[in-house]
């Protein structure tokens, strides 16, 4: 799959990234390079091979599930700049689009 200069724009912009003129080709054979690569990844046949988690064939450690803290919600309630049925009201930081 190869992407075109119009691609590498888009995917630039959805990213929110500001890409200057001369980083539009180097990125476009970049990206296009990995693409292919992973597309002849995809065309590989995987059917009979079992996957693989763990070299080590060890289970996960897990810590006993006891409560080691006592709940402190209402003090730190209290200290807050506002709240509002039990919810921590902040200023909006992101604005929608209109």
């Amino acid at each position: 799959m190869s992407l075109t200069a119009g691609d590498v724009k888009k995917i630039a912009h959805l990213a929110r990234l500001n890409l200057v003129e001369s980083d539009v080709t180097l990125y476009t054979e970049q990206l296009s390079t990995i693409l292919n690569f992973v597309e002849h990844m995809n065309q590989e046949d995987t059917e009979n091979i079992e996957p693989f988690f763990n070299p080590l064939d060890l289970g996960a450690r897990l810590r006993p599930d006891m409560v080691t803290e006592h709940d402190q919600r209402a003090a730190f309630q209290a200290i807050a700049p506002q709240v509002e049925a039990g919810l921590y009201l902040v200023p909006q930081v992101i604005e929608g689009e209109e």
